[in-house]
């Protein structure tokens, strides 16, 4: 999954979406890439997108970006 601006959404990317919602990617399908959280067992079945850790909405799989979901930093 790439963000709206072409970078690769990778696990551990700190992300914002939309009005002060910051999030971690907690697994990166595409990439292969799983936080000891949330391993590749628990994921690997949706066979695509990003898994996305919201301190306000929790959990939410992306097959792809929202327009306004954005890198704030990288791990």
């Amino acid at each position: 999954m790439k963000y709206p601006d072409g970078q690769e959404v990778r696990m551990g990317d700190r992300v914002g979406l939309g009005d002060d919602r910051e999030g971690i990617v907690v697994c990166s399908i595409d990439t292969d890439e799983y936080s000891d959280a949330h391993p590749r067992e628990q994921w690997a079945y949706l066979k695509t997108g990003a898994v996305i850790e919201f301190p306000s909405f929790g959990l939410i799989h992306y097959e792809t970006a929202e327009d306004d979901l954005q890198l704030i930093r990288r791990a």
